[in-house]
């Protein structure tokens, strides 16, 4: 891109260092907004794509953001926020937690939580001195072209990694809740029991639409109803644990059986006690095996949010960097204690013997249990949700990469999101093992949009007058981008490690 996109202004037109003061820019932009199109409503849609920033090139004063009127409520942000930071991945939780033992979770979760956070603090930072509310922006900013490309390149795999693995869900559980509803065992191929048939609807009926909005904060209220179906898992969860007794029997067995395993007396205590005495039955606080390895780039990756944060940023009602914080504080505080809560339930429940995914092992127990299938469709509800969240940010990194000094214009605006979930859908029907690529993706792109180049965009804007290079700010930027550098050293290893065993342990998502 020539330098000159860093200099674009609301009307779409360049201009030079110092050539205008903020008040000729505005002047200019409402002169020229007058002599386009007089209708209030169609101001905005004259906007170039790259206008959410105005550049001042003296970084001393303060920075100019454009006059876009943010409408998103705070209330929405949070919401757009969580659920972009809640995804399947809290279905692997619980199993994690086997793998570490309780206590080593908690230290874990508790740190990759207050990690990621950091990491918004400074993107937050550096798009407030630049006067910048997109993420390839800033790394145009920093780094010019390449930067910008490698931050859309990140944005783009890695939400297309998500989605495609949210599909993914929809294309087998879908299936599975539909027959079980129907109690049906077996079936002769009808078309709606097809999980490819069953993308291509939901994609169509209910994805499509949502993507086609404008701008991210209308989905505030789909946000809202999605995490009410997460919560209602976690509650699921919390009063299964009441309901199944350590060990359990698989529902194929003997069903007398079961009945005598989940029956016996209590000690005086009221806990249940089995006749295995129970070994598998006893949580523990900490545990390292072949497994515990993998859980540090899980819960990475379950915090991934980044790409969605300025975008948020940007339509935030009265924004300022302070309340943004407090949006992006919040949506990882609720979803830190619900992915804890998921994951202590869950491992209390099954102990030993909880698999990668959560839901798979109620049904072990009753594949027919109507409080879980309730649960099953809300899950599918709210990653169906939250597709069209990840897509925007995607969008956004293809219009900033290809389109940056053009106009809003809608069939180019429904032309992008037509074009991705197509490519989406053709990938999560026809590739049935893209999984293991995607693990690629994720283990590359998380770590760079989260640790890497938050940090290296920091130490890159802040002038070295407010910040020296050797400043405890920047030395402490410094370390969260090596600490980046070596999760995608650690993440890669492991699949490779998988590949070349010929097992695929690791389980990833976000």
């Amino acid at each position: 891109m020539e330098p000159a996109e860093m200099n674009t202004i609301p009307n779409g037109k360049g201009h030079e260092a110092g050539e205008e003061t903020t008040a000729t820019a505005i002047k200019s932009q409402s002169e020229d907004a007058a002599h386009t199109d007089r209708t209030p409503g169609n101001a905005e849609a004259n906007l170039p794509e790259s206008s959410e920033f105005l550049t001042n090139v003296d970084d001393k004063k303060t920075p100019r953001f454009t006059d876009f009127e943010g409408k998103t409520s705070f209330g929405m942000s949070v919401f757009n926020l969580g659920n972009a930071i809640m995804g399947s991945g809290i279905l692997g939780l619980a199993y994690a937690m086997a793998n570490t033992g309780i206590v080593l979770f908690i230290i874990l979760l508790t740190a990759v939580a207050g990690l990621s956070s950091y990491s918004i603090h400074l993107l937050l930072k550096s798009s407030g001195i630049v006067g910048i509310r997109a993420y390839e922006q800033l790394g145009y900013r920093a780094f010019g072209t390449p930067g910008k490309m490698a931050a859309g390149i990140a944005i783009t795999l890695q939400n297309i990694g998500a989605m495609s693995s949210y599909l993914y869900i929809v294309k087998y559980e879908f299936p599975l809740v539909i027959q079980a509803f129907l109690k049906v065992d077996s079936t002769s191929g009808e078309w709606y029991v097809n999980g490819n048939y069953l993308v291509i609807i939901v994609s169509c009926s209910v994805i499509l639409p949502l993507a086609l909005m404008k701008q991210l904060g209308y989905l505030g209220y789909t946000s809202g109803f999605s995490l009410s179906c997460m919560v209602f898992f976690l509650i699921s969860v919390i009063y299964k644990k009441f309901q199944v007794k350590c060990p359990f029997e698989d529902f194929g067995h003997n069903r007398t059986l079961v009945g005598f395993n989940t029956s016996i007396a209590s000690d005086h205590g009221g806990v249940e006690m089995t006749p295995e005495g129970s070994p598998g039955c006893t949580p523990h606080l900490f545990n390292m095996n072949s497994q515990t390895a993998y859980t540090v780039p899980i819960l990475a990756f379950a915090f991934v949010c980044h790409p969605e944060v300025l975008p948020i940023y940007t339509e935030l009602r009265n924004p300022t960097k302070r309340k943004m914080q407090h949006v992006s504080n919040i949506s990882i505080a609720v979803m830190y204690i619900m992915y804890l809560l998921a994951a202590l339930f869950g491992y209390l429940t099954f102990i030993d013997k909880v698999e990668a995914e959560l839901l798979h092992t109620y049904s072990r127990i009753d594949p027919y249990d109507t409080l879980i299938l309730c649960v099953r469709l809300a899950v599918l509800t709210a990653v169906t949700l939250t597709v069209p969240i990840v897509l925007f940010p995607v969008r956004r990194a293809i219009q900033q990469l290809f389109f940056a000094n053009k106009t809003f214009w809608w069939p180019r605006h429904i032309a992008i999101a037509v074009c991705l979930l197509t490519l989406i859908n053709l990938l999560v029907i026809f590739a049935p093992n893209i999984l293991g690529i995607f693990g690629i993706i994720g283990a590359t792109s998380a770590p760079c949009l989260i640790f890497i180049f938050p940090a290296v965009f920091y130490i890159r804007i802040v002038p070295e007058e407010d910040e020296p290079m050797r400043s405890p700010p920047k030395i402490i930027a410094a370390c969260f981008a090596i600490l980046g550098v070596l999760f995608m050293i650690m993440s890669l290893s492991f699949i490779i490690i998988d590949w070349t065993s010929g097992s695929s342990k690791g389980s990833s998502g976000h």
